[in-house]
């Protein structure tokens, strides 16, 4: 299972490759998608949109996960953000992928075992996680691998429950017949 995640900005929008291999999860990519502040915004999207799709195109993900938006002081910013997040759905869902979305103490909570943890201990554990001999650097590459630890590791449990939910919506129905 491959899966690309990614920690979206207008400025640094951060991707990561992941794939389970022999039960191991080794990164097979990373990096940001940096874009100039005073380049119009409609090409700052436009150059977001056509890098997640290369992407998407050179590593046929079967998931895309994407982090959610924070919403801090800065409304302007998490605006921008959400544009970047939409772009970036936008590519996966004209390939018909399935695209996650997990917050951020979400995928802190996952690598970290706290949706408290700082990012450097995000980075650090991303870098035990894939093996890594370097600490994965710039910071939205790190996050962004993060997203996509958080959703590998959570598709094997997705994937049970998925197929519990048939035979449970079931079970009531035989048990009134009896």
């Amino acid at each position: 299972m491959v899966v690309l995640g990614i920690d979206p900005g207008t400025a640094n929008t951060g991707y990561g490759v992941v794939a389970r291999r022999g039960g191991r999860l080794v990164a097979l990519d990373g990096g940001t998608i940096e874009t100039a502040a005073g380049h119009d915004t409609g090409a700052r999207l436009a150059a977001i949109h056509a890098r997640v799709g290369e992407l998407l195109d050179a590593y046929e993900p079967a998931a895309l996960a994407v982090e959610d938006l924070y919403f801090g002081a800065n409304a302007r910013s998490a605006f921008a953000v959400g544009q970047a997040r939409g772009v970036v759905m936008l590519a996966a869902g004209q390939r018909g992928l399935p695209c996650a979305s997990y917050t951020p103490q979400q995928v802190k909570s996952a690598v970290c075992g706290s949706g408290r943890a700082g990012k450097g201990q995000v980075q650090r554990m991303v870098q035990r996680l894939l093996a890594l001999a370097e600490l994965p650097a710039p910071d939205h590459a790190a996050d962004a691998l993060a997203v996509a630890i958080c959703h590998a590791n959570g598709a094997a449990l997705r994937a049970a429950v998925e197929r519990a939910a048939p035979a449970a919506r079931r079970a009531p129905a035989a048990r009134s017949a009896a």
